[in-house]
């Protein structure tokens, strides 16, 4: 079938390089002996995590009871809420529900949490930090608080962690990977120590997935399924890896450079310390986006040329591009890409840009061929 195609700015997954991806990771774990269980807050779509089931995930990992309860409402059995979710009565009576109709983990890292998540149904994971100084426990803390936790009626699986310091450069994905072994390692032996025997111990994350130390059981990557501009400087992914765009349309001309309707509100506005611009161009490495308003990006092309029928050219006419596009233009060399043409944009963050989207476009050989939703959007709570 043939999808229709929406007016830009609009998400677009190119089909072969998510299975690509799927398929990639699902060997790596399978090879490592790891369970894969990714993370679908980055695309929130049923579509994508039955794919990833399919090769092999052992199940899914969300970040938020409604993702949860979204994901269950389509048949998954296997959730893990990846998060020190403290509930109050509505929130519990949503979790019992869930944990009613599939097998439910969820995080804690303290005791009070752990009292409330007693008696719903769903069983617990400590979290311990490894690095990033977000939430969880230290290590060597892991132990009295899963038997604290088991004590008071709450039956813990083991431990998990989020190396999030491997979002930075100069060797962090490598040392974040070792510091989240060394992390995990520590707290099931805590957890041992205190009689509790951990069946999970997890981490993982998509930047330092290829660092993961020996003893980690099992994985959480995310982004993998279609990696952004972040994974792409990171060196976590290539460009031939990128599976999700936003196609955007050039508007304008104004200083030489070029201004597409694709703004925050649609790419979202993450941008790193170290990141060299707020996204890039999927057929054009050396562009980068220099500025970034709700509904303007412009991009420095940085010396890139373009020709018809090659080069960065050739790559914008195979984004789908109809009527009035690059494909047709004619473009000089040295130009830039005509008014009216669409061209592929990486945002910096796809988790982001992907939350503020209704529908994916999906491509096929260059060809749109079907829309699916983006159906856990915005289930934050």
């Amino acid at each position: 079938m043939s999808a229709h195609l929406p007016p830009t700015p609009f998400l677009a997954i190119d089909l072969a390089v998510l299975d690509a991806n799927i398929e990639r990771v699902a060997a790596w774990a399978d090879k490592r002996e790891v369970l894969l269980r990714p993370h679908v807050k980055t695309h929130k779509s049923p579509e994508v995590a039955h794919r990833q089931l399919d090769a092999g995930a052992s199940g899914i990992t969300v970040a938020t009871i409604g993702e949860a309860e979204v994901f269950v409402q389509n048949g998954f059995e296997n959730v893990f809420i990846a998060y020190p979710v403290w509930l109050d009565a509505e929130r519990r009576r949503r979790l019992v529900r869930l944990a009613e109709r599939a097998s439910v983990q969820v995080g804690f890292d303290s005791v009070d949490a752990a009292a409330l998540l007693a008696g719903t149904g769903v069983v617990g994971l400590v979290e311990v930090d490894s690095g990033h100084h977000r939430s969880g426990v230290a290590p060597d803390a892991a132990g009295a608080l899963a038997a604290a936790a088991g004590a008071g009626g709450l039956e813990v699986l083991g431990v998990f962690t989020f190396p999030g310091h491997a979002y930075r450069v100069n060797g962090a994905r490598a040392a974040a990977a070792a510091g989240e072994g060394a992390a995990l390692a520590l707290a099931a032996e805590s957890l041992r120590s205190a009689g509790v025997e951990p069946t999970v111990v997890s981490g993982g994350s998509t930047p330092s997935l290829e660092f993961v130390a020996t003893g980690v059981g099992e994985v959480r990557p995310g982004v993998y399924v279609f990696n952004d501009a972040q994974q792409w400087e990171l060196g976590s992914c290539t460009a031939d890896q990128i599976a999700l765009t936003v196609h955007a349309t050039v508007v304008s001309h104004a200083g030489g450079r070029l201004v597409l309707d694709a703004g925050s509100k649609a790419l979202g506005a993450d941008r790193a310390p170290w990141a060299s611009g707020f996204g890039r161009l999927l057929d054009v490495p050396e562009a980068r986006i220099v500025q970034l308003s709700e509904h303007h990006a412009v991009v420095d092309l940085a010396g890139a040329e373009f020709s018809k029928g090659d080069g960065a050219g050739a790559g914008i006419a195979a984004a789908g591009v109809t009527g009035a596009g690059i494909a047709g233009a004619g473009i000089a060399k040295g130009g830039l890409p005509p008014l009216g043409s669409v061209v592929r944009v990486v945002p910096n963050h796809v988790c982001n840009a992907v939350n503020l989207a209704d529908e994916y476009v999906i491509f096929s050989d260059g060809d749109p061929v079907d829309t699916w939703g983006v159906s856990a959007r915005g289930m934050n709570a």
